[in-house]
């Protein structure tokens, strides 16, 4: 007897997710589970799949309708076209036809194909019976910006099934959408991806009902990343992806930042205690007198990471030549010495060696109460020889000293191969961290110079945070 044809058994399996390898299909999965009312792909039901496609199609025709871009309600037509170009919800002739005809050629692009037109493949992303070839007009882009996404003269397109290309016509209520290139947020953590992705389709929807663009200001694709690390609530077991592409024909582009998991979880932890006491002082670090910290810090964790420990540094030895030492040096110190643990993945003997050596030091200039000491070791820091030089002359200082506040010497000979030996690859790192932690200890110590009301007067206007920085703060709040 023979076998029947699977392209002519209607099943469930048509109406039920799958997560797959492609970080679009699998955003607008979420998407897509999203709008049926769940938060797990694998939870929804053929009903709530329907009833979800079903809106988005409605969706759709209500944009075709509007004909016109730059109408007041034209938004999610204008977003259609960086999604689903020359498609019949946007298609040029769509200005000469009525309203019925416009509808009718909607719901027929948004409908699933009879299974006797089935072809004899199976979905290129999850194996299940396609249902279709399709190409740019459904599906955008591919693995990269060089792929012009096109179906060449002759090829079908690309085999999908019915789920696997609702997701991807689901995919924008799961992007941050401005009309042009689109941002969306992509994780190997399903929690992360269940929960951002609910609260991105509940703001989209909204935008949809209102037919605008999305009126809050955002400093950067980046800064919106970063929110929504700080957002979610569980710890984030894989890194974070952020894609900013379209598929317009116009200018078709992809563009992908990646931040590993230890960043990832670093900054989500940075909006909890004990860190979050840090987290003022850590944009106050990288803010400038043009860029909010917000930004720099958002910028920095993308492109490179290693420069938010070095900010800090900056930041906690900017006035250090004035013998000040900053009141929120506990708070930033703490979280620039948790970054090189859990980020950089520095070894924690050499972190206990360097910050020794800095209790030390600070030690000796506590005992000192000498602005122009520390300003003399801070003047050190880039120039390799002169603070080995410093170092080795208070060495015998403090051994000669009969009470000179410490015991031993300032600096071990390990802790000057941490420091010097050109073998070390991250000496220079050490030696900032070493200048850190003699200023985290000094804060500690009650370090108070007697020159150190006239400087704080000095400096009272350069204290000042950035408006944006304080922004963003209260907003968390």
């Amino acid at each position: 007897m023979n076998e029947p044809d699977p392209r002519h058994v209607d099943t469930d399996e048509q109406a039920r997710l799958r997560l797959t390898a492609h970080p679009l299909q699998r955003i607008g999965a979420y998407a897509l589970a999203a709008l049926g009312k769940t938060s797990a792909v694998e939870s929804l039901t053929p009903d709530g799949f329907n009833a979800a496609v079903k809106t988005v199609t409605q969706d759709a025709v209500t944009a075709a309708l509007v004909r016109d871009t730059k109408s007041e309600q034209g938004f999610w037509l204008k977003t259609s076209m960086s999604f689903f170009p020359n498609s019949k919800m946007n298609h040029l002739s769509n200005a000469k036809k009525d309203n019925l005809t416009i509808r009718g050629a909607v719901e027929r692009w948004r409908e699933r194909p009879d299974p006797s037109a089935w072809p004899e493949a199976a979905c290129v992303l999850c194996g299940r019976q396609a249902v279709g070839y399709y190409g740019k007009v459904d599906v955008p882009l591919a693995e990269s910006d060089l792929y012009r996404n096109n179906t060449p003269r002759g090829h079908a397109g690309m085999a999908l099934c019915w789920p696997c290309l609702c997701s991807f016509y689901v995919l924008p209520y799961g992007c941050r959408l401005t009309g042009g290139p689109s941002t969306a947020l992509h994780s190997w953590d399903e929690r992360f991806m269940a929960r951002t992705l609910s609260r991105r389709v509940e703001r989209n929807r909204q935008l949809i009902a209102l037919g605008r663009a999305d009126s809050g200001r955002v400093l950067s694709n980046e800064v919106m990343a970063l929110q929504a690390l700080r957002r979610h609530e569980d710890r984030l077991i894989a890194g974070v992806e952020l894609l900013v592409f379209s598929n317009n024909n116009r200018g078709q582009t992809l563009e992908i930042q990646s931040l590993d998991q230890s960043i990832a979880e670093w900054l989500r932890r940075t909006s909890r205690p004990p860190y979050n006491r840090g987290f003022p002082a850590l944009l106050r670090a990288h803010s400038t007198q043009d860029r909010p910290g917000v930004l720099c810090l958002a910028r920095n964790a993308f492109r490179a990471p290693e420069q938010i420990a070095s900010a800090c540094g900056r930041y906690l030895t900017a006035r250090l030549d004035r013998g000040v030492i900053r009141t929120d040096t506990a708070e930033l110190a703490g979280l620039c010495f948790s970054f090189v643990t859990e980020v950089m993945r520095m070894n924690q003997n050499e972190i206990d060696e360097i910050r020794a050596a800095g209790a030390q030091v600070a030690a000796w200039l506590n005992a000192e109460n000498s602005a122009g000491q520390l300003r003399a070791f801070n003047a050190t820091l880039k120039e390799p020889r002169r603070m080995r030089h410093w170092l080795m002359r208070r060495n015998l200082d403090a051994l000669l000293a009969q009470d000179g506040g410490i015991s031993g010497p300032l600096v071990s000979e390990s802790q000057f191969r941490l420091l010097f030996d050109p073998e070390v690859e991250q000496a220079w790192f050490h030696r900032q961290l070493l200048i850190v932690s003699v200023v985290q200890r000094l804060h500690e110590l009650g370090f108070k110079p007697s020159d150190r009301a006239e400087v704080a007067a000095a400096m009272a206007d350069e204290e000042r945070e950035h408006p944006e920085d304080i922004d963003y703060v209260k907003g968390e709040e």
